[in-house]
């Protein structure tokens, strides 16, 4: 996806919704697959992908994300299903999984741990490289990593809260505890060598792990590549030439686009600004981009999994930062501050949000 640099940046978004009956229970998207382009199945069973194309604009890819989820949703209403913008299943049984030999390889590497992956849906935003300042947008991306909190949809898992953003807790602090390296925010890179290097150690040891755990060393090689081996929340990306922010949770499609706006609008001002690395409070100016220390941007990412918007060291950080904080209302705190959430409850929750979806989508078009 990488282009001139006078060129429009060019941007992409992938988002995954759960598949629902008019029930509220998990199902499989079954038809929905076809229903679109960029519709795609997950790894597990009750999962629907769907991406867009890169973009040149942001009313191109507005249009094209929403033109894709209302096909796959008018294809839902068909079949008496429906999508669900909730960053975990709230509670439910064990999800199954689409059986395929990256995920035997990753069940044999991570363990039982694996479950907590099973449970979360995410958006992924892509943004395309600019010549030359690769590791800029990197390290940007990572000093807004604490930008998750815009869209929290999700504080529960197994029916007990868990945090403001309980996907990315179970993806940074549960699932890959015993491979920190493999799900954590990584550091800034000096440049773009530093960042391969790193990969290259983070695959080696994902494949010493698989190999140690029983797994065939060229099954994992044939599976897996440097970069499909790592699930790093920003990563520089060859294969598509973008930077990718893994960190958001699935959320109602108008927020998820307006976040990737900001985030796009942010990188855009690298065409002519530098960068620099400073102190703890981060500031973004016309004159250029100051970011946090690395380890000042970690206390930000804390407060906006654990706490999200309600901190207000998050809320005044992502302000400095460029994004307009208060358009935002996060799933996660319309839903917080309640028990247990039971299965019959989560179920209602999953109902109430594919509507809420579904009439954001054809409100926003």
């Amino acid at each position: 996806m990488s282009g001139d640099k006078s060129e429009p940046i060019r941007r992409a978004i992938e988002v995954e919704y759960w598949v629902i009956d008019d029930e509220g229970r998990l199902v499989e998207p079954g038809a929905l697959v076809e229903a679109s382009a960029g519709a795609e199945r997950e790894f597990v069973e009750p999962m629907l992908e769907i991406k867009t194309t890169p973009c040149e604009s942001r009313a191109e890819l507005r249009t094209e994300l929403l033109d894709r989820i209302a096909d796959v949703l008018r294809a839902a209403d068909d079949l008496g299903k429906g999508l669900v913008p909730l960053g975990t299943t709230v509670n439910t049984d064990q999800i199954q999984e689409i059986p395929s030999e990256r995920t035997r390889i990753q069940n044999s590497v991570i363990g039982e741990d694996f479950e907590y992956v099973r449970h979360c849906a995410g958006t992924h935003i892509h943004i395309e490289q600019l010549p030359g300042r690769e590791i800029d947008q990197l390290n940007t991306l990572i000093a807004l990593d604490p930008a998750l909190a815009l869209v929290n949809s999700s504080p529960y898992f197994g029916g007990e809260r868990i945090a403001n953003g309980a996907r990315s807790k179970l993806y940074r602090w549960t699932a890959y505890d015993n491979l920190p390296h493999q799900g954590r925010l990584w550091p800034y890179a000096d440049d773009t060598a530093e960042w391969t290097h790193r990969l290259e150690q983070r695959y080696e040891e994902f494949v010493t792990a698989a190999v140690n755990a029983g797994v065939d060393r060229q099954a994992v090689v044939s599976s897996f590549d440097p970069e499909s081996a790592i699930w790093t929340p920003v990563q520089l990306r060859e294969a598509f030439g973008t930077v990718e922010w893994r960190s958001p949770d699935t959320a109602l499609p108008s927020q998820v686009l307006q976040l990737a706006e900001q985030m796009v609008a942010i990188v855009a001002r690298l065409e002519d600004a530098q960068v620099r690395i400073e102190g703890d409070m981060g500031d973004v100016t016309e004159e250029g981009i100051v970011i946090p220390e690395f380890d000042e941007v970690l206390e930000y990412v804390t407060a906006a999994i654990q706490d999200g918007v309600a901190s207000d060291a998050v809320r005044s950080y992502l302000d400095r930062m460029g994004f307009d904080v208060g358009a935002y209302k996060p799933v996660s705190q319309e839903i917080d501050g309640r028990g247990p959430v039971t299965p019959e409850e989560a179920r209602r929750l999953r109902l109430k949000y594919a509507a809420r979806l579904e009439q954001d989508v054809f409100d926003e078009k």
